[in-house]
């Protein structure tokens, strides 16, 4: 069913109108704006001779349609088996995600049909009960702008309880590792969820907890030479990280990326993977991490 005709842009379109007529009553200058943002214009040939001759009785002469519920198409095979794939990830079950009707489907994929490369190997524990539920708890906060009051591991081991209001939840692909943004305590800006112990609502905002305003990032300059595929495999490492591109010539480039100060360690260390390829500009104190990375390297004889 990949490329069966009620998958294509007609059928889309005709149900765009019907949805529509569900809402009230639709005109025929309101279709053929529809078809012009959805199909294409001669397809209105087609639909309004059907539509008003009634040879498709989905819409009467008064705009109505005798329809109950919105028109909406099966799930196809291809589309249960990519779904079955995606509910063997562990990270999927974090969002309480149901996948009921997929019992007996092979998944298009599975975990061992693929390897990440480059990633570290102490990923969250995302089959953990106790990690689930604060991640949930955090996540919800987001959504409602609730105050948590959390109990926090730090990298030391020491244990530290703080009221915080999260605001923000980011992935990263090289760590596996899910962290939250947060504010209102003076103990953290960044929470990583696996080192959450105990996670529980303060209470509800009723609107009186302003949205935080975001961290100010750091940011660094790179000019590259697109040389064996640099500026590609340069954009998939960073690609996560807010940035902006600037072509200087046909094959030199410049990219300015964003970055939590946090993160400065790993991104030293992955900006030295390319080697001559790429040349730190600015600013002058990314630049002096570089150096210190360098001479350190230098060093240790590495």
């Amino acid at each position: 069913m990949l490329f069966h005709e009620i998958y294509g842009c007609y059928y889309n379109t005709v149900a765009r109108i019907l949805k529509e007529a569900r809402k009230g009553t639709v005109d025929w200058d309101a279709m053929r704006q529809i078809v012009s943002e959805n199909a294409f214009s001669e397809s209105f040939l087609t639909i309004e001779p059907a539509l008003k001759k009634q040879e498709w009785k989905l819409i009467d002469e008064k705009g109505l349609t005798p329809l109950k519920h919105d028109p909406s198409l099966p799930v196809s095979l291809l589309q249960k088996r990519w779904l079955k794939a995606i509910s063997l990830d562990p990270r999927i079950q974090l969002f309480d995600v149901n996948f009921e009707g997929l019992e007996g489907i092979e998944p298009l994929f599975t975990p061992q049909d693929y390897v990440v490369f480059d990633q570290y190997d102490d990923g969250d524990p995302y089959d953990d009960q106790a990690y689930r539920e604060n991640f949930r708890m955090i996540l919800d906060a987001i959504k409602n702008q609730k105050q948590v009051h959390v109990l926090y591991e730090n990298r030391k081991g020491s244990a530290r309880e703080f009221v915080c209001v999260p605001y923000q939840m980011e992935y990263s692909e090289k760590d596996d590792k899910f962290r939250a943004l947060v504010a209102g305590t003076r103990y953290a800006d960044i929470v990583n969820i696996a080192r959450i112990k105990e996670c529980r609502p303060v209470g509800q905002s009723d609107g009186q907890i302003k949205e935080p305003a975001v961290k100010k990032s750091d940011y660094f300059v790179l000019e590259l030479t697109d040389e064996r595929n640099a500026l590609e495999r340069v954009m998939l490492h960073f690609a996560h990280f807010q940035k902006e591109a600037e072509q200087l010539s046909d094959h030199r480039y410049r990219l300015r990326i964003d970055y939590q100060r946090d993160d400065e360690t790993e991104l030293v260390i992955r900006v030295l993977s390319f080697g001559p390829m790429v040349k730190v500009t600015e600013p002058a104190g990314f630049l002096e991490r570089i150096k210190e990375r360098l001479m350190m390297q230098k060093d240790c004889g590495l």
